[in-house]
């Protein structure tokens, strides 16, 4: 399955039951938007909530939205009607943000068939498809996906530690500004500046008009950020997030899996964390 859809082709998929369509949108404070109001106000139609900002996540974890233990995570995806061969596809209502981070978890749980809606739900909107309002519609049965974590897709702080080692290439998707330390996080009890030996490829250098960028752009983009192709990637971000755009980025322009730091900023960067070293200026 590509990693990629576009609205037309979803749109022959939606009466297929093999076929589960996925909300996945999640926005910054700042934005002030509610993904569940807008959910309830229009979405595709047929398609569920995923939420793991607030439901599908380790909810032990002090940390945002972290990829939840396999049982977990296997039990939201049933309980979503998910089945070991459904063809999952995610979009969210900002285009390209959030959608990736879904697809990363289900990529990190060894679920290989999910794809992303390239332009999310505007893209579906401005194509003339049809939306629905009200609640998700419930599965008509308990799914039996089964949960299988991936070493390859995942990393944690120890994991980063090895690859800023040499190991793999560490690439973070924050804006200049925030990887140099010259503007302030906006989470608290953060310092400022990134990991040494990072290299710096905000996020938004990947898409345009709220799609994916086509794909030599894209190998263009990590070359022009120091990383070239065969290289193994460890992407990280503010909170997990905008490192899956990066991941997905990258799968799309054929450069390889690309794993995510889950922790990213919200935990390397805590003032309390001396044992992770941070550093300012450019990359």
């Amino acid at each position: 399955m590509q990693n990629l859809i576009d609205a037309d082709t979803l749109s022959t998929l939606l009466d297929d039951p093999a076929t589960v369509v996925l909300d996945a949108s999640w926005y910054l404070p700042a934005d002030g938007r509610d993904p569940e109001a807008e959910f309830a106000a229009a979405h595709i139609p047929l398609a569920r909530r995923f939420d793991f900002d607030g439901k599908v996540k380790d909810q032990a974890s002090g940390l945002p939205h972290m990829l939840p233990r396999a049982e977990e995570f296997q039990d939201a995806a049933q309980a979503l009607g998910i089945l070991q061969d459904s063809r999952i596809v995610v979009y969210d209502g900002a285009g390209v943000f959030a959608a990736p981070r879904a697809w990363w978890m289900f990529k990190a749980m060894c679920h290989t068939a999910v794809c992303v809606l390239d332009g999310g739900l505007p893209a579906w909107r401005a194509a003339g498809k049809p939306v629905e309002s009200g609640p998700e519609v419930p599965p008509a049965a308990r799914g039996d996906f089964v949960a299988r974590p991936d070493p390859l897709w995942i990393r944690n702080a120890e994991g980063v530690r090895y690859a800023l080692d040499g190991a793999e290439t560490v690439v973070d998707a924050r804006s200049a500004a925030r990887f140099e330390g010259a503007q302030d996080e906006p989470r608290p009890g953060l310092r400022s500046g990134h990991m040494p030996g990072a290299r710096n490829l905000p996020f938004d250098r990947l898409i345009e008009s709220g799609r994916y960028r086509d794909p030599q752009s894209i190998r263009d983009a990590y070359r022009v950020a120091g990383i070239e192709p065969g290289s193994p990637i460890v992407a990280t971000c503010g909170s997990g997030v905008t490192a899956a755009v990066l991941a997905l980025g990258a799968q799309v322009a054929g450069l390889g899996p690309v794993a995510v730091y889950d922790g990213s900023w919200s935990e390397w960067g805590q003032e309390t964390r001396s044992d992770l070293p941070v550093v300012k200026g450019p990359a």
